[in-house]
C-alpha cells in the first residue's frame, strides 16, 4: 500500500472547515509550523450531508501552502466520480463513506491505483459489520464521533465503545490500518479518544473558536495527545 503519511503516533490532522478562508494559506502554514501531521479537508456536497463546504480549488490552494499530507474526507455521493480530480488537486489520502459506496472494494482499489492512501469512514449509527470485510484493504478507518455535515458539534460518547471494539479487532487480526476519529474532539476528551484506540485525531472547531491562536491550541493538543498515547502503549 502507498505510505504517504508519517509514522509519528498519535497523528494530529487539523480540519480547516472553520478556518478563516480569507487568510487560508497563513492558517495552514501556522498549523504546519505548530506540528500538524496532516491537513484534513472536509468535502461536503449538500446531498449525503446537509451542508456544502468547498471543493477542488480549496484543495489546490492548501496543496500550494504546505508540504504536509492532505487528508481528504469525501462526504459526498458517488465519490468514485471525483477520485482522479482530487488526486490531481494534491490529495495524499482519500476517505470515502461506506454509506455511499455500493462497490466499496472497487472504489478503494481505484484510490490505490492513483497512488494515494485509501480510507473508509462510517457514521455514528453505522455498525462495524459494514466495514469488516474491507479492513484488509484500507490504510485508515475514520470513525465519525458526530453526525457529519457541520463543525462545532459535541462528541457522541457512545461511539467510543465502537472505536474500542474496532481497535481490538484490528489488533487481533493483524490489520495495518490506522484508526482516525473525527468530530467534537477537544482538550477535555482527547485522552478518552486516544485511550479508546485512535491513531489519528482530527480536530476542527476547537482550533478556531478560542481566543488563542490555532497553532498554540494545536501545541497543547500535541502535548496531551503524546502523553495519552504513551499511557495507552504502556498498558
Amino acid at each position: 500500500m502507498t505510505t504517504t503519511f508519517g509514522y509519528r503516533l498519535p497523528m494530529l490532522s487539523p480540519s480547516i472547515l472553520n478556518a478563516d478562508f480569507g487568510h487560508l494559506a497563513a492558517v495552514v502554514r501556522e498549523l504546519d509550523e505548530a506540528g500538524a501531521d496532516a491537513i484534513h479537508l472536509d468535502i461536503m456536497d449538500g446531498r449525503f450531508v446537509p451542508n456544502i463546504s468547498f471543493g477542488l480549488p480549496i484543495v489546490r490552494a492548501v496543496r500550494d501552502a504546505t508540504t504536509l499530507p492532505l487528508d481528504v474526507h469525501l462526504m459526498i455521493v458517488e465519490p468514485e466520480r471525483y477520485l482522479e480530480a482530487f488526486a490531481q488537486a494534491g490529495a495524499s489520502a482519500l476517505t470515502v463513506h461506506v454509506e455511499t459506496c455500493p462497490h466499496l472494494h472497487r472504489t478503494i482499489q481505484a484510490i490505490h491505483e492513483l497512488g494515494l492512501l485509501a480510507g473508509v469512514a462510517l457514521n455514528p449509527a453505522t455498525p462495524l459489520a459494514a466495514i469488516e470485510e474491507i479492513l484488509p484493504f484500507v490504510d485508515l478507518v475514520l470513525i465519525m464521533t458526530v453526525d457529519p455535515g457541520f463543525g462545532g458539534q459535541g462528541l457522541i460518547p457512545a461511539v467510543l465503545g465502537k472505536l474500542r471494539r474496532l481497535r481490538q479487532m484490528v489488533d487481533e487480526r493483524g490489520f495495518r490500518c490506522l484508526l482516525s476519529v473525527d468530530g467534537g474532539v477537544k482538550l477535555s476528551n482527547l485522552e478518552s479518544v486516544i485511550s479508546a484506540g485512535a491513531d489519528i485525531v482530527v480536530t476542527g472547531s476547537v482550533l478556531f473558536t478560542a481566543e488563542e491562536r490555532p497553532g498554540e491550541i494545536l501545541r497543547r493538543l500535541r502535548e496531551r495527545a503524546t502523553q495519552a498515547y504513551r499511557t495507552r502503549s504502556l498498558r
